[in-house]
């Protein structure tokens, strides 16, 4: 599992515009090291406003983190 290949593709670019102040949703370092963050704020809901990731996509994240986050 990858950023590339399975995480980033999961950000639409409205999310990345949504959080670019923040940290861009598009960048493998600024992925992995808000990792958690991102998970914990996906998982209650808070992000992205306008909708919910399903499990499967939850469980994917969720998966590339505990595998180390591979780029």
């Amino acid at each position: 599992m990858s950023f590339e290949t399975d995480i980033k593709p999961m950000f639409r670019e409205e999310d990345r515009d949504a959080m670019d102040f923040v940290f861009d949703l598009w960048k493998y370092d600024d992925v992995r090291e808000n990792a958690e963050l991102i998970y914990e704020r996906i998982a209650d809901g808070s992000m992205p406003c306008d909708r919910e990731w399903s499990p499967e996509q939850l469980a994917t994240l969720r998966q590339w983190i505990d595998d180390g986050s591979q780029p």
